[in-house]
């Protein structure tokens, strides 16, 4: 009967040191896989992105006749340019000078990536009529934007909560080694008699 106790308490010993063992090694594999995730998934992302894996459903967008515009060293913001338009591929059909109906040739103009007119030229022309033409991204473009965009905020709202998770992971490692030095312990004090 004697033996039988010391068999069951030896056993109980060790599987506990076997849960404590399994969720500290769990603890850290977890945390490295979500590192591991992270860098991963950051991979993926990129790629799409900048890739341009996805460039084929662009279509093009016209304006024509916007009024109201000048051509100056000030600049002047297109004004009717489609909200998803690709930077950079905005070019000027037509210009007008309306004051003399006179055509501006597009040697006298200077267009940045981001739609802003200036002259190339020292001479200004004050009320101007334009049209132009620009690229448009795809919706596949589009939905793989929003997606690096809130995977990056994800990520920062999940970082921000990391010093927390660490605390927590330290807590349970700590707890995790007092199971373990308790349970080697009480090993020692039941072989060694009583005291």
């Amino acid at each position: 009967m004697e033996e039988f106790k010391q068999f069951s308490l030896e056993k109980m010993f060790k599987t506990k040191k076997a849960q404590t063992a399994g969720l500290i090694t769990g603890l850290v594999f977890g945390i490295a896989s979500l590192v591991i995730g992270v860098i991963i998934a950051f991979v993926i992302v990129s790629t799409l992105t900048s890739a341009n894996l996805l460039t084929d459903g662009r279509t093009t967008t016209s304006v024509i006749n916007e009024t109201g515009a000048y051509i100056n060293s000030t600049g002047y913001q297109l004004t009717a340019l489609d909200t998803n338009y690709v930077p950079g591929t905005i070019t000027i059909d037509e210009a007008f000078n309306d004051t003399i109906g006179f055509l501006i040739t597009s040697a006298n103009i200077t267009i940045s990536s981001t739609g802003i007119v200036t002259n190339a030229t020292a001479i200004y022309w004050n009320n101007a009529t334009m049209s132009y033409t620009s690229s448009v991204y795809s919706n596949n473009e589009l939905a793989t934007q929003d997606l690096s965009a809130n995977f990056t905020k994800g990520v920062d709202n999940v970082s921000t909560k990391i010093p927390t998770i660490l605390l927590i992971a330290a807590i349970v490692l700590i707890l995790g080694v007092l199971v373990l030095l308790v349970g080697a312990w009480q090993r020692m004090r039941i072989g060694g008699g009583s005291i």
